[in-house]
């Protein structure tokens, strides 16, 4: 198996309190029944895409003035969890019962999806594991009740994850343009006391109108879609949406809600490898992925 950044391969039973562990989700709940999802191959992919990095574990990142990759927390790849296209039920209990066993062994997820199916059965995980605060970087609310009668799909975690009594709050950063979300959608979502900080906020105020809205302390579950970002630069999405953020407008994300609070998980969704003809998409988010590790790992050492 190709890991994520070469990292060691570990299986979830070998996990150690401290690790900062890998996984693979490919498959949730589908959008078609039945049907592989869009994004099912990203995990590979941004596997394949790391490897060039594989080496250079201690060599300078000019982004963040060390080592490309922290040695504060061991960093180990967990392989992709067994899930099919045709099973979503399987695939979300799965998904949850491996990401619990994570925390159960004191470690921290890294979940690469998937589609935007792949955060709910993530989130679940954390029963047992909260009062957590999400905050969903996305060009969408993803408030949905349903969609075409599915109610665990990729347009619906943020409104499923509002019901978790454990998600004891919610910043939804980067909307923009036209989506799923109708205008009871956003009600709903600020009525259960989101704070929606758009991407023309974004710009117009800086990353702080997201900062702002996180408690000082709050334990944080980073959740990415890929469509978060400005699609001329992240273009391997199934959603593109033009006015997305920044790169660096992403990092000083990263970076400031790890300065305010501790960063208990990370997942990473709606990579689209068949639209990454020139292979950018893939690099980017290999590039997000790293900075949120050194984030946790940084973040870790500070509480």
């Amino acid at each position: 198996m190709h890991t994520f950044l070469g990292v060691p391969a570990t299986t979830i039973d070998a996990v150690s309190a401290g690790d900062i562990v890998i996984l693979g989700a490919r498959d949730a709940t589908p959008y078609e029944k039945n049907k592989p999802s869009h994004a099912r191959n990203a995990p590979q992919a941004l596997r394949n895409a790391s490897g060039r990095y594989a080496s250079w574990h201690d060599h300078i990142d000019f982004d963040t003035g060390e080592a490309m990759l922290s040695a504060r927390r061991r960093v180990v790849d967990a392989g992709d969890i067994a899930t099919s296209p045709d099973t979503p039920v399987e695939n979300r209990r799965k998904i949850e019962a491996s990401v619990r066993q994570v925390l159960q062994s004191q470690a921290t997820p890294v979940v690469l999806g998937g589609d935007d199916s792949v955060p709910i059965p993530v989130l679940a995980a954390y029963e047992a594991h909260g009062p957590i605060w999400i905050v969903q970087v996305d060009a969408h609310i993803d408030w949905r009740d349903e969609r075409s009668g599915e109610r665990m799909g990729w347009s619906s975690p943020m409104r499923r994850a509002s019901e978790m009594p454990w998600v004891a709050g919610m910043v939804q950063v980067g909307a923009r343009g036209v989506g799923s979300a109708r205008p009871d959608d956003l009600e709903a979502a600020q009525r259960w006391g989101s704070k929606v900080v758009t991407a023309p906020r974004v710009h117009e105020r800086g990353i702080e109108a997201a900062l702002d809205q996180i408690p000082r302390g709050a334990r944080t579950f980073i959740t990415f879609d890929c469509d978060a970002l400005e699609p001329s630069f992240m273009p391997a999405v199934a959603a593109p949406v033009p006015g997305g953020l920044s790169y660096w407008q992403a990092v000083a994300l990263i970076d400031g809600i790890a300065s305010r609070s501790q960063i208990v998980g990370f997942d990473i969704v709606e990579l689209v490898p068949d639209r990454d003809v020139s292979g950018i998409s893939a690099i980017t988010s290999v590039r997000l992925i790293t900075h949120a590790v050194n984030a946790i790992a940084s973040n870790s050492a500070r509480n």
